[in-house]
């Protein structure tokens, strides 16, 4: 079975006009996604729509690993604009356009479960930076008892964590839900405080505006 998900992402936040939204929607489900899953390495892809926060519109990459952004075939499909893509190419025509490129950190590890596992239905998803005197404990509490305990709860599939390799803050987190509403459970929130480090440790955390959010699926190729 062909992979799925890799070690790295390419996630695109945008907001656009009202009055070429419906174009815009219609360039990337028709066009855009489709040229980007046919560049080698590029695994799948979905496109999502805020259910909490923002930005708006989210395409979101997996990627066999961040260095696929600097591959000869990304390149050449991204300096060869079809005219559509050079009308409603995100980074002119978004009023909101973030574009960052992440690599893998936790787990260490790309299992055969994550690696077959599809596109989730929605996404919890965390972007920050922590000061540098508190970043290795965060670090290993973030990945042996933040993550971990909750993806105990109902609804979350897993928790995957990221490092920039283009764009900032410097840290990211997916949660993959079954539902956009697994984060809103007395259960998510009985784990939210359950260890006593938890309230020192989120404190330090030092989240964009909107972080963090969530996202259901809106697209994605059949």
């Amino acid at each position: 079975m062909p992979a799925k998900k890799g070690t790295g992402l390419l996630m695109v936040w945008v907001e656009v006009p009202d009055e070429i939204e419906d174009e815009f929607n219609k360039w990337y489900n028709e066009e855009h996604i489709a040229e980007r899953l046919g560049i080698p390495g590029v695994l799948s892809a979905a496109r999502y729509e805020a259910v909490s926060s923002g930005p708006k519109m989210l395409a979101f990459y997996e990627l066999e690993s961040s260095a696929i952004m600097e591959s000869t075939e990304y390149l050449k499909v991204r300096n060869n604009p079809s005219d559509w893509t050079k009308r409603m190419n995100p980074g002119d025509v978004g009023t909101v356009y973030i574009r960052n490129v992440y690599e893998m950190i936790h787990p260490t590890d790309l299992t055969d479960e994550i690696s077959a596992s599809p596109m989730a239905p929605a996404l919890q998803i965390g972007r920050m930076d922590i000061p540098p005197e508190v970043e290795g404990e965060w670090n290993e509490w973030y990945n042996t008892v933040y993550v971990p305990n909750y993806e105990k709860v109902p609804g979350v599939i897993r928790g995957r964590r990221f490092k920039a390799v283009v764009g900032d803050p410097q840290y990211l987190t997916v949660y993959e839900f079954e539902h956009e509403g697994a984060s809103q459970t007395k259960e998510w929130l009985r784990q939210q405080t359950i260890d006593p480090r938890n309230e020192a440790m989120r404190d330090a955390m030092l989240h964009v505006p909107g972080s963090p959010g969530i996202w259901k699926k809106t697209f994605e190729l059949s």
